[in-house]
């Protein structure tokens, strides 16, 4: 073969293109796009975690309403509901002594009670009685010493520990009376008085209210007790007094309704 036409077959050669490599484009990777990762924006896991929290309202804190703090009423209302407007009393019919002795006489009285109730009541009087939580609070004032006495009481049948005490003359002042009993019955007599409480013991048929008071700044002295009394006394002090009540080893009315409001206002001024 000539030159000329060696040269015509490799033109021939060069001007045919590679018309199957250009045809096949590569449609597969092209036609694939990344569907998935396009699909996942970034943050879509806070952003469901905001959408969780921005539909759960704080629904329980909400629906809490203080119900203890609203159900409690007033201190000065529960006060003013337990007082009557106006106090009734009963209308006495008749009243008739079916018992008269030293200390005490009973009457058998017909009364219409409030209400419009017509009843027979038969009502102790005496002429009054008085209690002395007598303290000695020169060295320990939250924890002072108090003055109780031992003594014989038959209508329990049994020794008892509890505060002086005694009944007041006809007429006799309550104050006055309380002095005059303490000296009486543990010779001692005080600086300072003042009133602490005042209850019915037995107001389903004795008529009379008992007056505490407080006695502070003590003066020993002799006692002077009445010829039918025999009385033992000490001091104590009110921390261990409260234990004995809590024992039970005190029984006293008088003694347990005293000590143990004194002991509770003591408490208070301690927290103040």
């Amino acid at each position: 073969m000539s030159k000329k036409k060696k040269k015509k077959k490799k033109a021939m050669k060069a001007a045919k293109p590679k018309a199957k490599k250009a045809a096949k484009p590569k449609a597969k990777k092209a036609a694939k796009p990344k569907a998935k990762k396009a699909a996942k924006p970034k943050g879509k896991k806070a952003t469901k975690l905001k959408a969780k929290k921005a539909a759960k309202p704080k629904a329980k804190k909400a629906a809490k309403p203080k119900a203890n703090k609203a159900a409690k009423p007033k201190a000065k209302k529960v006060l003013t509901a337990l007082l009557p407007a106006v106090e009734e009393t009963a209308e006495l019919l008749s009243s008739e002594a079916v018992f008269e002795g030293p200390l005490f006489r009973v009457l058998r009285d017909l009364v219409v009670e409030p209400g419009g109730k017509e009843a027979t009541r038969d009502i102790v009087r005496p002429t009054g009685s008085v209690v002395i939580l007598a303290i000695d609070n020169a060295k320990n004032k939250r924890d002072p010493w108090v003055v109780v006495e031992r003594q014989y009481r038959h209508a329990a049948g049994r020794f008892l520990w509890e505060l002086p005490a005694g009944k007041l003359e006809p007429g006799e002042d309550a104050l006055l009376g309380a002095q005059r009993e303490l000296a009486e019955e543990t010779g001692y007599r005080a600086k300072k008085w003042k009133p602490l409480v005042e209850y019915y013991a037995s107001p389903g048929f004795v008529s009379e209210s008992m007056k505490v008071f407080v006695a502070e700044g003590l003066v020993a002295g002799d006692a002077h007790p009445e010829d039918d009394e025999q009385i033992a006394f000490r001091l104590v002090k009110l921390s261990e007094l409260v234990e004995l009540i809590e024992k039970g080893a005190i029984l006293d009315g008088k003694t347990l309704s005293a000590v143990l409001l004194y002991a509770r206002i003591i408490a208070g001024k301690r927290r103040k």
